[in-house]
């Protein structure tokens, strides 16, 4: 890919056609959230990764060198919050080693509470207006409430070089000049569906859509999949577990 940066991934769809749908969220996981689906075009992506992105860098003074845990599962607001710390230059840490980051990312009150370093607490429901526990939070940023009066524009104050850290996940670190990897066999502009652990299903976003592709993002399990992926013209199933 030529040292493509995820910053220049996300730049070069809106350009291509903004109002094409690029992520695709189906949330089967028993619980509040089941059953929605969501969808996000080039432009309404690049909107919440600007509001995320200038979150980290004028409250959370991120950049480069900065580590931004993401404690959340694979998840359409895992997507928008990692593509915003690689818009600021920062590292992006997932699985054990997150909420040891320098801002944490969580859908946990107490891991919010007990980080002790810039937190911002997410609420998984499209519709959430306030985190239920925020209170409990520690003093964390309430993502529902608090992320909208951020800019819809991002300018990056520094910019990652190639070889800086960009994802580090089970002690082993992708710099950016080579996180933005392609798939053999994908083709151009694929529908790709994605589940499972979060790194993987950051690296196959990225790799879907730095070929024109889209992203179908799924969580928990039921029977009429096959329908599904039929309807929404997927082409591969890059599930962890497929």
């Amino acid at each position: 890919m030529g040292d493509l940066l995820p910053a220049d991934v996300l730049a070069r769809m809106v350009a291509a056609d903004p109002g094409r749908p690029r992520l695709t969220w189906y949330d089967d996981e028993p619980g509040p959230t089941a059953g929605e689906r969501i969808e996000l075009s080039a432009r309404v992506l690049a909107n919440w990764v600007a509001k995320a992105a200038n979150l980290l860098q004028d409250d959370a003074a991120a950049g480069p060198g900065t580590t931004v845990g993401i404690d959340l599962p694979a998840h359409w607001r895992s997507l928008y919050w990692a593509l915003a710390a690689w818009s600021v230059g920062a590292t992006v840490v997932v699985g054990d080693a997150a909420t040891g980051a320098d801002v944490l990312v969580t859908g946990s009150p107490a891991a919010a509470a007990g980080h002790g370093g810039d937190a911002v607490l997410v609420s998984l429901p499209a519709l959430a207006r306030r985190h239920p526990e925020a209170d409990d939070a520690g003093g964390a940023v309430d993502e529902a409430r608090e992320l909208a009066t951020h800019g819809d524009l991002f300018s990056p104050m520094s910019d990652a070089e190639p070889g800086d850290v960009a994802l580090a996940a089970d002690g082993v670190d992708t710099a950016y000049g080579a996180v933005v990897a392609p798939e053999d066999g994908w083709g151009t502009s694929p529908r790709v569906v994605l589940g499972g652990a979060l790194e993987p299903v950051l690296r196959r976003a990225l790799a879907a859509w730095a070929v024109d592709g889209s992203v179908v993002l799924v969580r928990g399990q039921r029977d009429d999949l096959a329908d599904r992926f039929a309807s929404e013209g997927v082409t591969v199933d890059a599930r962890e577990s497929a």
